[in-house]
């Protein structure tokens, strides 16, 4: 079951919860996010329930059957809204998240963040850490790529949002990004998942290359078992047997999660196909869809990028993206987060 906590609830009234679920043989474990706070119970006796009710700072006590109960929409049928800094990820807009794959350097952060900017991104993106296939490919300039992040974020006055790789690196991680990214290779990473829960940082969290729906909404799950419920999924294309692309965009996934879950979701269309050309039309399918927003990468020189240059788009590209999410976006009653 979730116990729903009123807004003014405090830290002895969470404490009240935890012990009568507990005195009744059960589990708990607290989370927040968007203002709320919830409590989970696990294996917990049938009277907990009506004790919990007695409860001044109790506002509800709902069983859910869903096994990603903190993620579902059985306790909160409307849609949540993640804000990292003062940008809303939500259903009442659209967001564009953009920047280069890498941080190569500061000029090159800086050039990427102003065409982002240019072309109505309201956060920006860089790697500093990156997990590559070959042991041999760049692997991301570390914590001073992550202090060039922060430093060109500040500058353009966009949030930033890079991947976390290793539990020891989230110190110095979140001092410097204000929304966390767990990658598609880390998405079952349940240590690393627990540990960015307990940061209470905004999180991307990228679906699998092979992972289900479910498997997906439990990764989320385990984030908000942690203590985090601004969370956001990103859909990021999956792998099938199709090799005309990089990956395979399951479109159906925008719906999908948003019928069984409240959390914004959003699409990489630059991950997914892995060609500059499927970029557009890929993000065009993704606004129409329902998609909350989406990540794009940028580069000045994409020949000459150290990461994913044949994805990236050039500042004529962006132009011609912003162009068309905002007019897909207000067919569909939204407008381009601004």
């Amino acid at each position: 079951m979730i116990v729903v906590l009123d807004a003014t609830a405090t830290p002895p009234d969470v404490t009240d919860v935890v012990t009568i679920i507990e005195s009744g043989g059960g589990r708990a474990s607290t989370s927040s996010g968007g203002g709320r706070t919830l409590v989970v119970a696990t294996d917990a006796a049938g009277h907990v329930s009506t004790d919990l009710r007695t409860l001044a700072a109790v506002r509800d006590v709902v069983a859910i059957s869903s096994s990603h109960k903190l993620v579902s929409r059985e306790h909160q049928p409307v849609r949540s809204t993640v804000r990292v800094g003062t940008v809303a990820i939500g259903p009442d807009t659209v967001t564009l998240v953009a920047g280069p794959c890498a941080v190569e350097s500061p000029d090159q952060m800086l050039d990427c963040a102003l065409i982002a900017k240019a072309a109505g991104a309201t956060l920006l993106r860089g790697g500093a850490y990156k997990p590559r296939s070959s042991p041999y490919a760049f692997q991301g300039l570390g914590e001073s790529g992550l202090k060039v992040l922060a430093s060109v974020g500040q500058e353009t006055r966009l949030p930033v949002v890079t991947e976390i790789v290793d539990p020891r690196d989230l110190d110095v991680v979140c001092a410097h990004a204000d929304m966390l990214q767990v990658g598609a290779r880390n998405m079952q990473n349940f240590e690393l998942l627990k540990a960015i829960g307990r940061t209470g940082m905004p999180v991307l969290l990228k679906r699998g290359m092979s992972a289900t729906v479910e498997e997906w909404l439990l990764a989320a799950e385990y984030v908000a078992m942690s203590g985090n419920l601004d969370i956001v999924l990103c859909e990021r294309g999956i792998r099938t047997f199709e090799r005309s692309t990089r990956n395979t965009l399951d479109i159906s996934a925008v719906p999908v999660i948003q019928q069984l879950s409240h959390l914004p979701v959003i699409v990489d269309p630059s991950h997914s196909g892995g060609r500059r050309d499927l970029v557009l039309p890929l993000t065009r399918a993704a606004i129409a869809a329902g998609a909350d927003g989406v990540i794009v990468d940028v580069h000045t020189d994409p020949e000459a990028a150290l990461c994913d240059g044949g994805q990236a788009l050039t500042r004529e590209d962006m132009g011609e993206l912003r162009r068309s999410i905002s007019e897909l976006a207000r067919v569909g009653g939204r407008d381009l987060a601004a």
